[in-house]
């Protein structure tokens, strides 16, 4: 049998002809990471990287020796024989067939999880370097429905390319895969059939959000329309009642849990209907989070104790929940709120998650937001997700704009050029007119340019537009040359996120 990682590079190192022969969509050198190389019985798997592509390379000592399942054309060579294929659907199935710890997983046992989101297929390998120097487990495939139609994407596509980095960068640790900002059951089950064992619920549809700004009497009136046995207990459990959690008290008084009843009580309705779908379609291996997040209404410390201690009493068991924080989570920049009055609800935010079923604060748009990462860490004590999605694509900007000057400001009047249409699906303050002309910005500024709330939160919310048709094309093809510096710099952001929020070093296997 050939020796595992001697031979496997010396196969991508032979002569220019005989390298241009096994790799005919190849015009220069091919490389492999030693860590992608994997034996399967009297075969070796492993993923290649060429000029203008990566793609799965299968090798053996003779054909018929080679794993069943793997699509792509088949070489013979003088000293063996080997499949070349892409980074298919197909593919990554006899990935994870073959190599189970490729296939996602449920997390929720696990402490802190970070979700890294990847809305270009293109970051596993970057964030995987910095996760693995620390105690986290990664949620790698993540995307929404409003992100998937954005760059052309299904659920599929993002856990396979999430698959192939696992593989390559040989993560067998555990990853788990996100169908984030779901709203409806025929939402779940694409994410589901793609194997994607958390859900993330979007309530905002189902939240009578008005309801937090109503005066009492109308609140009362709607309040009023409630089986009268259900308005019952809601007044003998929670009017004027005071909840000891942990080493903190939360009042509710009579007109609190009126509102409460009235803004949640179809929605929580709705949560027992999902949570019941996903024990009939995983049984216990699934992780719900329920997001409120996007109501635009203050989750209070008040409104999280009703609505946890209803998801008990109704059997939901949460792997995390998504409060609306006190400030601004805006997309691509820092907090922007009170620190010590976000610290302050964060602190019995935790204390009710923990006395309610122990489940996870989830702090949504959580690139970036430096300034609240230590409170985070610390109040939680660790225990919680963050999500982040938009950071790793405004890193890939900030690769172009570094290495193809040119390339970026195309991007740049691509994203103004759609920024009113691109606004509506996203919360930002952003106001282009504060963003210096580029006219004026020399190429070795692109970089610090990008530093700018203004910019950041401009191409934070321009992706969809740029990835499409010829610009898009050019856009992944730089990509690709210059993937090792984007590994890189994604590393280094991960590394300032994880660190700030104290989450531990562990020894890098």
């Amino acid at each position: 049998m050939i020796n595992i990682a001697e031979s496997a590079l010396a196969l991508l190192k032979k002569s220019e002809a005989e390298a241009r022969k096994l790799l005919k969509k190849e015009s220069g050198p091919v490389s492999v990471a030693a860590s992608s190389v994997h034996k399967l019985g009297e075969a070796l798997v492993m993923i290649g990287q060429g000029t203008e592509r990566r793609f799965l390379l299968v090798v053996a000592d003779y054909p018929q020796v080679l794993p069943a399942g793997f699509e792509g054309e088949l070489h013979r060579l003088s000293d063996g024989a080997a499949l070349v294929g892409e980074l298919s659907a197909a593919n990554a199935a006899a990935l994870r067939r073959h190599f189970p710890w490729t296939a996602p997983s449920s997390l929720h046992d696990c402490r802190t999880t970070i979700g890294c989101g990847d809305r270009l297929g293109l970051a596993g390998r970057g964030q995987l370097a910095s996760i693995r120097k620390f105690k986290v487990k990664p949620v790698l495939a993540q995307q929404s429905k409003r992100e998937l139609s954005m760059t052309n994407r299904s659920f599929q596509d993002v856990v396979d390319a999430a698959c192939f980095s696992v593989f390559e960068a040989d993560w067998r640790e555990g990853w788990g895969a996100d169908g984030d900002h779901l709203k409806t059951i025929a939402d779940l089950e694409p994410a589901l059939a793609a194997g994607m064992p958390m859900v993330t619920l979007d309530l905002s549809d189902q939240i009578v959000a008005a309801a937090a700004a109503w005066e009492d009497g109308e609140v009362s009136e709607r309040f009023g329309d409630c089986d009268p046995a259900e308005q019952e207990r809601i007044r003998s459990e929670y009017e004027n009642q005071v909840f000891v959690v942990g080493e903190s008290e939360v009042a509710v008084d009579g007109a609190t849990a009126r509102r409460c009843a009235v803004m949640y009580g179809a929605a929580l309705d709705f949560a027992v209907k999902v949570f019941q779908y996903l024990k009939s379609k995983r049984g216990s291996d699934f992780d719900l989070e329920l997001s409120f997040d996007e109501t635009g209404v203050e989750t209070v410390p008040a409104h999280h104790l009703f609505i946890a201690r209803e998801l008990r009493k109704r059997g939901v068991e949460l792997a995390s929940l998504a409060p609306c924080f006190p400030g601004e989570f805006q997309k691509g920049v820092d907090y922007r709120g009170n620190l010590a009055e976000f610290e302050r609800q964060l602190r019995l935010h935790v204390r009710i998650a923990h006395a309610y079923g122990d489940y996870k604060l989830s702090i949504h748009s959580g690139s970036d937001k430096f300034s609240v990462f230590p409170i985070i860490g610390r109040e939680t004590g660790g225990r919680f997700h963050l999500k982040t999605a938009g950071t790793s694509w405004l890193v890939a900007a900030g690769v172009i704009a570094a290495h193809e000057p040119a390339l970026y400001r195309e991007m740049h009047r691509c994203a103004l050029e759609n920024f009113g249409r691109m606004k509506q699906f996203y919360h930002i303050t952003a106001d282009p007119a504060r963003i210096p002309a580029l006219e004026a910005v020399a190429d070795a500024a692109l970089p610090e340019l990008l530093e700018l709330p203004e910019e950041r939160q401009l191409m934070h919310i321009s992706y969809g537009p740029i990835l499409q048709g010829e610009l898009g094309g050019r856009f992944f093809a730089v990509m690709h040359r210059f993937s090792k510096e984007y590994d890189a710099a994604l590393e280094r952001w991960f590394d300032r996120h994880l660190s700030l929020l104290g989450v531990g070093k562990r020894q890098c296997k």
